[in-house]
C-alpha cells in the first residue's frame, strides 16, 4: 500500500522518541532504496525490517515519493556540510579541486554502487514536487566547484576563455562517467588513485592555455636537454679509447 506522495514530513517529532523513530526509518529506507531501487523498493519493506507497522512508517511520512525524497536530500545535506566545513582549510585550486573530486567520489561509492545508482538516477528522474528542491540541491551542491573555478581564474591559474557552467560541466561530467562505471562493475575501486588520475587530466584542461603551451616547452626543453647530455657523455666515453 502506497499513500499520495508530499514532500514535507506529515508531522515534526514531538520527542526524543519520534525523533529516533524518524531516524530509523530514514536509515533503513536508504538501504531498502540502495538494494532495490526505488520502483521494486516498497514501504512494507521497510516497515518489515524495523519490525514496525506500515501505518507507523505513514505517521511520518506520506509514502515512498516523500521518503525517496529525503533520502535524498539528507544525502546531499551529509556532502555538502562536509565540503563547506573543510573546503576552505584547502588552499590552491589545484588542491581544493582534488579535495572536492575525492570526497565526491568517497562519498558517492561510500555505502556501495546501489546507492549511488540509486542517487544519479532518482535524483533526476520525476518531474513532480521535487524537481524545485532538486534544482535547489544541485546549486548547493556545485557552489564549492563554482567558487574554486571562480577564484582559478581571478588568480590566473584556470582558463578564463571557457564560461564558468562550461568548466562546471567539463569536471562533473567526466566524474560521474566515472561513478556509473563503478556501478556497470558493482564494485568501488581505488577512489584514491582514481581521483588523483582524473584530477591529473582535468587540471590540464582547466589551465590556462598559455600556461599548457610553457609546460610543453618546458618539457620539450628538459627533453632536449637530457638528450644532450646523453649524447654529450656517449662521445666522452668513446673518446676515451
Amino acid at each position: 500500500m502506497e499513500k499520495n506522495p508530499a514532500v514535507p514530513m506529515r508531522r515534526p517529532p514531538a520527542s526524543a522518541k519520534s525523533e529516533q523513530r524518524i531516524r530509523d526509518i530514514l536509515r533503513v529506507a536508504r538501504q531498502v532504496f540502495s538494494e532495490a531501487g526505488f520502483q521494486a523498493a516498497t514501504t512494507t519493506e521497510i516497515a518489515q525490517r524495523l519490525d514496525v507497522s506500515e501505518a507507523t512508517v505513514f505517521t511520518y511520512f506520506g509514502g515512498k515519493r516523500e521518503l525517496c525524497v529525503r533520502v535524498i536530500s539528507d544525502w546531499y545535506d551529509e556532502i555538502i556540510a562536509k565540503v563547506e566545513d573543510n573546503l576552505p582549510h584547502v588552499h590552491g585550486a589545484r588542491a581544493q579541486l582534488h579535495y572536492l573530486v575525492h570526497t565526491y567520489l568517497r562519498h558517492l561509492l561510500a555505502e556501495g554502487p546501489g546507492l549511488c545508482a540509486f542517487i544519479l538516477s532518482e535524483g533526476r528522474a520525476r518531474n513532480d514536487d521535487f524537481g524545485e528542491i532538486y534544482a535547489e540541491l544541485q546549486r548547493r551542491y556545485t557552489a564549492p566547484l563554482m567558487r574554486i573555478l571562480a577564484q582559478g581564474q581571478a588568480d590566473g591559474d584556470i582558463r578564463q576563455d571557457m564560461p564558468l557552467r562550461l568548466l562546471r560541466s567539463a569536471v562533473y561530467g567526466p566524474m560521474e562517467h566515472v561513478l556509473w562505471d563503478a556501478i556497470l562493475r558493482g564494485a568501488r575501486g581505488d577512489v584514491t588513485a582514481t581521483a588523483d588520475q582524473l584530477v591529473g587530466f582535468l587540471w590540464q584542461a582547466l589551465q590556462p592555455p598559455q600556461q599548457n603551451a610553457l609546460a610543453l616547452a618546458q618539457f620539450r626543453g628538459e627533453v632536449q636537454n637530457a638528450l644532450h647530455r646523453l649524447q654529450s657523455s656517449e662521445n666522452s666515453e668513446g673518446g676515451a679509447y
